[in-house]
């Protein structure tokens, strides 16, 4: 696992932020220090595989399902709505 150190993260701080990074939403520092653990730490690295086969699984699973018609008129009338009540 890792050491702490001023420019490391532990595994509790990596696993904290897996969802961030998969998502791509971590600031460049962060996800210089998330490769760089990722890099050293297996157990990280695994978890790091797994939930990404799992959120890619998911979405290659979603791409095939077909929404009912009405979704996408309801979609449109709510966001109409809640652009009325910001605007």
């Amino acid at each position: 696992m890792s050491t702490t150190g001023p420019s490391r993260l532990t595994c509790e701080e990596i696993f904290g932020r897996l969802d961030d990074f998969i998502d791509h939403e971590l600031s460049a520092d962060e996800l210089r220090l998330v490769e760089e653990h990722l890099r050293t730490c297996a157990v990280c690295a695994s978890e790091h595989r797994f939930e990404s086969r799992v959120l890619s699984d998911i979405r290659s699973k979603l791409s095939r399902i077909a929404a009912p018609p009405s979704l996408r008129e309801d979609l449109l009338k709510r966001l109409a709505e809640e652009r009325g009540k910001s605007g």
